[in-house]
């Protein structure tokens, strides 16, 4: 099953052309000018026509971006970080659950405690 968030997109909002090289960006997080520059860097000195086929097959065979498609930056960078490397981005994602997990147990531990502070205080706001 892909992700609508894991496939590739071209990037209409910060096009140049046809928004190859700003999806490139949106997909690996790499800043735009940089996959710009390493595009034309490669068109002029390595392969000249073969650059410019895969950009146009890239730019038919791509869907443009959805509009909506990350609700902020923190999402944007989160699922770029899946794409470059999902078994990290699974390692920070439990790591975060299992500090979740511990906060939880210590609020728990402080409410069922013998706290008789906490039990005034409870029993005031009834």
């Amino acid at each position: 099953m892909t992700s609508t968030r894991t496939k590739f997109y071209l990037d209409k909002q910060r096009a140049k052309w046809s928004g190859v090289c700003a999806g490139i960006s949106d997909y690996t997080g790499i800043n735009v000018v940089w996959v710009r520059l390493a595009a034309v860097i490669a068109t002029v000195t390595f392969a000249f026509p073969w650059t410019l086929v895969a950009y146009w097959i890239a730019a038919k065979s791509a869907d443009a971006k959805p509009m909506e498609l990350y609700g902020d930056k923190e999402e944007r960078e989160f699922w770029q970080g899946v794409r470059q490397s999902p078994r990290r981005t699974a390692r920070d994602v439990k790591s975060r659950f299992r500090e979740i997990d511990r906060r939880l147990a210590d609020m728990e531990l402080y409410y069922t405690s013998s706290n008789s502070a906490l039990s005034n205080e409870i029993e005031q706001l009834r």
